[in-house]
């Protein structure tokens, strides 16, 4: 190389040395308290996030050079590298997570027509790559001054989401304000975590509501954390701070497989295969009525006690949470004796329902754990749509083509035993206990309904009800009676619960299932 050309490329390597610290640094504006400004409101920076969340050193940055080329109200002159948005991707326990992360420090993270182009690619490149991806969400919506192109930038966005569904994980992040159609694109992915005090989500804002409706509310009491992670259902999970959140995005991630095409890395466990689990007989009572924390159950049956719940706050009346079984993940749908007894109703429905078939999309076994008295009653079910709202679980359990297995703990009453994945629509194995008891409904209904007039014309009505009960629980409610139809595939004792669960679950490990050809189905949205 001739002197006059190592100097040309020696001068050119410092230009772009120069633009690349000015993309990372030039966001602090003309008076250089950017940072400060956004460390004052309790929050991190979008490239401080991203070293957060990605193993360190891992982070490849793609466009940080893009710039807008907008003008009009000032844009011409306000033409910072990056347009507000930090795109790339990077390795999370080794595996490849493309992330985007909004830089509230520009435009106030506003989306006009370069950052979302950006958001675009780094979206194709992840579908393409078939790994999981990540949004750092921290902006103000669409960026007024460039008009209905920023509306066609979500609108690219939304695609993207609704295209990569069921093919690679998606979750977003809540760490900043999320208004308007913005909120729509979380709203499209498979998990939602905010941040308390900082993070906030709705489609019309408290000014907006007041001037409509005349309601007054603060921006946390309208979309917080808290509000969708209890009322709403929208989040998945609440934090605190973006460390911890942000830590947890991370655990999620190593129990989820890249795409839909793998399966979940399996993690080595010290807590052996064949463990017994005597501590069963004593957490579940042998008295239906009386309630117990399923929870124990849990963490009794998987690996090392550890498990991860989804939607911990939101009805609680049933638990989703993805466990491992023998250093395999596998997702865990119980009811939750302990909240309303356990119960269906409309939220716990949906809930389980959406659970139910994201393991379905990435190839995560099910274990269905049941003790349920029947749907919750009421005219407020009703008109709310319980039938509706019930069947989409019944539907995503009969389209769900991964190893299912069922445990029946106690109860298992009506409409609610078979829409808890029975045998009857698919599951695989169903295994109970001795304290088990299916039926059509509790013995003391089913009674006052068959012996009704035989009880009423009785002398001593109590004394007759009291031995149809009993006549009914012998009949039809015994342990063995499923079992007897081909309804249970075993009967188990408690303590062999958890090598039962596994070696029923390494048996399916190769289960293939064809659906029928279709364009797709049409569940009960």
């Amino acid at each position: 190389m001739t002197i006059a050309n190592e100097a040309v490329v020696r001068d050119r390597l410092t230009e772009l040395a120069e633009l690349k610290a000015l993309a990372v640094d030039g966001p602090e504006g003309p008076d250089g308290t950017a940072t400060a400004r956004q460390h004052a409101k309790g929050k991190l920076t979008a490239r401080e996030r991203i070293d957060l969340l990605l193993d360190e050193g891992s982070f490849q940055e793609i466009e940080a050079l893009r710039r807008h080329r907008a003008t009009g109200f000032g844009l011409e002159d306000k033409r910072p590298h990056t347009d507000g948005v930090v795109t790339g991707w990077g390795t999370v326990h080794g595996r490849t997570v493309f992330v985007y992360a909004h830089d509230f420090r520009i435009f106030g993270g506003a989306l006009g027509e370069a950052h979302a182009a950006k958001i675009h690619k780094v979206m194709d490149l992840a579908l393409a790559a078939g790994a999981p991806l990540v949004s750092l969400n921290d902006g103000a919506g669409a960026r007024i001054q460039e008009g209905v192109t920023a509306l066609a930038g979500y609108g690219g966005i939304f695609q993207r989401n609704t295209k990569a569904s069921g093919v690679i994980p998606q979750i977003s992040v809540m760490l900043g304000p999320c208004a308007g159609g913005a909120a729509y694109s979380p709203a499209l992915t498979d998990f939602v975590f905010m941040v308390r005090e900082t993070s906030q989500m709705f489609i019309t804002g408290p000014d907006v509501v007041k001037a409509v409706t005349g309601e007054e509310i603060t921006q946390n009491g309208l979309g917080g954390a808290d509000v969708h992670a209890t009322v709403s259902g929208v989040a998945a999970f609440a934090h605190d701070d973006e460390g911890a959140c942000l830590e947890d995005v991370r655990f999620l991630l190593s129990l989820l497989p890249s795409n839909n095409r793998e399966t979940a890395p399996r993690r080595p466990s010290g807590d052996p295969a064949g463990r017994l689990t005597e501590a069963l007989r004593e957490i579940v009572p042998a008295n239906a009525q009386q309630a117990y924390d399923i929870r124990a159950v849990i963490e009794e049956i998987v690996d090392d006690a550890e498990y991860f719940e989804i939607q911990p706050h939101w009805a609680a009346n049933v638990v989703c949470a993805l466990v491992r079984l023998d250093g395999h993940v596998t997702g865990i749908v119980a009811n939750q004796p302990a909240a309303f007894a356990g119960v269906l109703d409309i939220h716990a429905s949906e809930k389980a329902a959406r659970f139910v078939q994201f393991c379905d999309s990435f190839s995560i076994p099910l274990v269905t754990l049941v003790d349920v008295p029947g749907f919750l009653p009421g005219v407020d079910q009703e008109h709310g749509g319980i039938i509706r709202h019930g069947a989409k679980l019944l539907y995503a359990y009969c389209n769900a083509t991964v190893p299912r297995v069922q445990l029946i703990l106690r109860k298992a009453y009506g409409g609610a035993y078979i829409v808890m994945d029975s045998r009857s629509i698919g599951a695989d194995v169903s295994l109970a206990w001795p304290t088990n008891e299916i039926a059509v409904m509790g013995a003391e209904g089913a009674a006052n309904v068959i012996f009704r007039r035989e009880i009423a014309a009785a002398d001593d009505p109590d004394a007759l009800r009291a031995q149809k009960i009993k006549e009914y629980q012998s009949e039809l409610m015994h342990p063995y009676y499923a079992a007897e139809r081909g309804l249970v595939d075993d009967v188990i004792d408690p303590a062999d619960t958890r090598c039962a669960l596994i070696g029923a679950l390494a048996m399916l490990r190769s289960k293939h299932t064809e659906l029928p050809s279709r364009k797709h189905g049409n569940p009960p949205l």
